[in-house]
């Protein structure tokens, strides 16, 4: 019988294979601690000094700057000169490589450290020309605050000049060292703002001219509707919602504000907001998961005053958690400026002086963005010589020359025209031929009144601050120790010659010009109002009849509707409940969608086993969206499922890109191209209404459309077998991440919270997203200032190894909060650090 022999060759050779293994496996060991004790050294050096004594040269005098237990700074200065330039010091400290990336972003200057494939964005924000609007709102700034940013620009430039050999991790990882700092850098923080906040309607306005063009101006009307029977307007008459009378049925196609308040019809629209959530460098292409899942779901902040009659103190309670894209680290930056009289707290904005929203001795304050019209698209008519038509005649267009510095790679040129109102937007519009220009208020003027504000000691002298303040438009709210609180809209908002902002228009000639803005006096505003209650939450502030147009695209009215639901109840309240509504996830909205698909089932036959067992679960649902809620789930993809069942048999499906996404055909629409900030009014008026013209014709009645957007619901791909399983806080995570070190091997989990359930939604007032949400949150006790509270997403630190990177998250996460010490009592108490900073040569 033959057998075979297994060869494994001789000792020797097996001892050599062995130790070649061994010697490899070792040299990997070796280079992985090598590099492991880099990153660490590197991270290690970069710490900010926070006790002892620091010489530095451009100080008058001594400044100390005590830190509490959360890393947060109280610089005490004997001159606003020294205080401001020790501000920008000791947030370069913490901060240096987060405000180097953010001018880099709002400049266009990324691909210069991260290469070639930013180009695109660089080349949009040279079109855009942020920076140029800060060097030209540079000549604006009054010679008092010159000479405060200038302090500050010095400060961060001292820390960089003495600390070029141990820069933060990132600038050694990417392999580049910082310029100075200027004080036009500062001014392009603002601008960046700006651009989140209170832009890209003109993307929006090319998408509203494709859709009326499809639609006709009935259903388009229907599409962008602006108002709703539940807004709360501050300066208007408070109307309970249970005051209000629900509409009977009609299945009528003549009624085009289904659900509105009588005295309100006026359809309008378009606003500049689809960046909002990109406040925050994203270093990656890779696009949000939001959008695969809401394509109108965007960031909306939250701010609330009530009088001592509604407090357990007598005194008001201020609260506001402005709402933003998440980065690593977070956006605001915490700290206590005092100087003479001069003494304020709260948050900042790194790269610029000043705090931001807080509080001082005497008055607090807090922010949300009114979101107004304030960009038009125009359509210029250019002759083969390349000049433009204008009433004068025919015009030459100014040039702008722009250099593009790309890693790796030859530098772009970059050529920029200009018309009278502003750059030409066409090459940012795949598929557009026209020569599209954009008016924007961030051309006329940028200033900054954070000094003002944050001197203010009165209503009088609060209001004086933000008279000053063109761009951002925001809600402030405002309260006093003497139990006043106040609302005033602020922001340059323009007045037209015709026209709204909403549809492109000619450039050609004067008709659609804007002849001013709304004069501050005539914006919406209210001082101690009878209720002793004032909220905004991106909703409508104007009134009915209010004889200007602020803004053709209002946020949704849920927010708002269910703040003052809470703080009307008759309550008294103390800190610890606002911080409870501050992380309020019960959704009106997707509760009445919820009630809405349950009575169609209910009339429905031929159901599967799961479309029943979903309808029970939506039976049930409280409207709260918990981690664990399967049926917000299930109310939410199918409120999506039937979003596309009507409005793709009207604009057809979604296989063009949209505009910006890569080449479309010019005048291409498809459902997905309907964003507005108020579809959950339109999707409202549908199913209260249900008119015929929306119906589409497959369907014998909207209980067969209801049922059909359930059944595509629970048959959608990724949805678990057992849908009792289909849990909210998987299906709509949060996912914060450092944009550099979460691409380093080995070093990614440790250097952000990354991917969590969470709870809350696009219409709690814990407004959340995957990547966006609260990004600070405060509660000023007019009572006690000592009992404020205020915490930020993730920490103070921007520093890897600093324990301030990630202290704030555990708190920010689950719900709870810190306080923030004021009183000098207070802050000896909480002192964890003290470093003075020493004048030198």
């Amino acid at each position: 019988m033959a057998t075979s022999t297994l060869q494994i060759g001789s000792p020797g050779k097996t001892r050599w294979v062995l130790r070649s293994v061994l010697l490899a496996a070792a040299l990997v060991i070796v280079a992985l601690a090598a590099v492991v004790g880099w990153l660490y050294l590197g991270a290690r050096s970069a710490l900010p000094q926070l006790d002892g004594t620091i010489t530095l040269p451009g100080l008058s005098a001594a400044v100390t700057v005590t830190r509490d237990t959360h890393g947060v700074p109280t610089i005490d200065a004997s001159s606003l000169h020294d205080l401001f330039f020790a501000q920008g010091y000791v947030t370069a400290q913490d901060r240096l490589w987060q405000m180097d990336v953010m001018r880099r972003y709002a400049g266009g200057e990324i691909s210069e450290i991260l290469g070639p494939k930013f180009i695109a964005h660089d080349r949009e924000q040279r079109i855009l020309g942020l920076r140029a609007a800060a060097r030209h709102a540079l000549q604006g700034v009054s010679p008092r605050d010159r000479e405060f940013f200038e302090d500050y620009a010095r400060g961060v430039n001292a820390y960089i000049d003495s600390h070029l050999g141990d820069l933060p991790l990132e600038f050694r990882i990417l392999r580049y060292s910082p310029k100075i700092w200027t004080m036009e850098d500062s001014i392009l923080m603002g601008a960046r703002m700006v651009q989140d906040l209170n832009h890209y309607s003109y993307r929006r306005a090319l998408e509203r001219e494709k859709i009326l063009a499809k639609l006709g101006p009935e259903l388009t009307a229907d599409l962008y509707v602006n108002s709703s029977w539940r807004d709360h307007p501050p300066s208007a008459k408070s109307a309970r919602i249970d005051q209000q009378q629900e509409r009977d049925g009609d299945d009528s196609d003549t009624d085009s504000s289904v659900a509105q308040a009588d005295t309100d019809r006026k359809l309008r629209a378009i606003l500049p907001i689809t960046g909002f959530a990109a406040t925050a460098p994203v270093l990656s292409s890779r696009l949000s998961d939001d959008q695969t899942q809401d394509p109108v779901l965007v960031p909306g902040s939250n701010n609330w005053v009530v009088s001592g009659e509604h407090t357990v103190t007598g005194k008001p309670l201020l609260s506001n958690d402005m709402h933003l894209g998440h980065q690593m680290p977070n956006l605001w930056y915490e700290a206590h400026l005092r100087s003479g009289n001069f003494d304020v707290i709260g948050v900042t904005l790194p790269g610029t002086p000043f705090v931001i929203v807080g509080h001082n001795q005497r008055i607090a304050w807090g922010f949300t963005n009114v979101g107004p019209t304030v960009e038009d698209v125009y359509i210029e008519n250019f002759n083969d010589a390349g000049q433009y038509q204008a009433p004068s005649g025919w015009i030459q267009p100014e040039h702008r020359h722009e250099v593009i510095h790309v890693k790796g790679a030859a530098d772009v040129s970059l050529d920029v025209i200009s018309t009278r109102h502003g750059p030409v937007m066409t090459e940012l519009l795949p598929g557009e031929k026209r020569k599209i220009a954009l008016r924007w208020t961030l051309y006329d003027s940028l200033q900054d009144p954070f000094f003002d504000v944050d001197s203010a000691q009165n209503w009088q002298q609060f209001r004086r601050a933000v008279s000053m303040w063109d761009s951002p438009s925001q809600n402030a709210v405002f309260a006093d120790i003497d139990g006043h609180i106040g609302y005033q809209t602020t922001g340059h908002i323009p007045i037209r010659a015709a026209g709204d902002g909403t549809l492109p228009v000619s450039g050609n000639d004067n008709a659609h010009e804007w002849t001013g803005y709304i004069p501050f006096d005539d914006l919406p505003h209210v001082y101690d109002p009878p209720t002793g209650i004032l909220a905004t939450a991106n909703g409508r502030i104007t009134p009915d009849g209010y004889k200007f147009s602020i803004s053709t695209e209002w946020g949704s009215p849920w927010r708002t509707d269910r703040i003052y639901r809470v703080l009307e109840s008759g309550k008294k309240f103390a800190g610890s409940d606002m911080l409870e509504l501050q992380t309020d996830i019960y959704s009106a909205f997707d509760r009445f969608c919820a009630e809405r698909f349950v009575y169609a089932l209910d009339h429905s036959r031929n159901l599967s086993a799961r479309v029943i067992r979903a309808r029970e679960l939506l039976r049930d649902w409280d409207g709260r969206m918990s981690t664990e809620s399967a049926a917000a789930t299930i109310s939410v993809v199918s409120r999506q499922k039937l979003t596309q069942l009507l409005l793709e048999p009207k604009l057809g499906p979604a296989t063009k890109p949209l505009a910006g996404d890569g080449d479309s055909e010019e005048g291409s629409v498809s459902w997905k191209n309907y964003e507005w900030f108020m579809s959950s009014v339109w999707l409202e008026n549908v199913l209260l209404k249900q008119p015929k013209r929306w119906l589409p014709e497959q369907y014998s009645s909207y209980e067969a459309l209801l049922q059909a957007a359930v059944e595509a619901a629970v048959d959608t791909p990724g949805a678990p077998a057992d849908i009792d399983r289909w849990n909210w806080g998987k299906y709509s995570p949060i996912d914060i991440e450092h944009p550099v070190f979460s691409q380093v091997p080995f070093l990614a989990r440790w250097t952000g919270p990354e991917v969590h359930e969470q709870s809350g939604g696009g219409y709690t007032v814990k407004q959340v997203g995957r990547s966006f949400g609260p990004s600070e949150r405060m509660t000023v006790d007019l009572a006690h200032l000592d009992q404020t509270t205020l915490n930020t997403v993730t920490g103070q630190g921007g520093n890897l190894l600093s324990p301030y990177y990630m202290d704030q998250w555990t708190a920010w996460y689950t719900g709870s909060t810190f306080p923030l010490p004021f009183s000098d009592d207070a802050l000896k108490k909480a002192t964890a650090h003290q470093l003075r900073l020493m004048p030198g040569r």
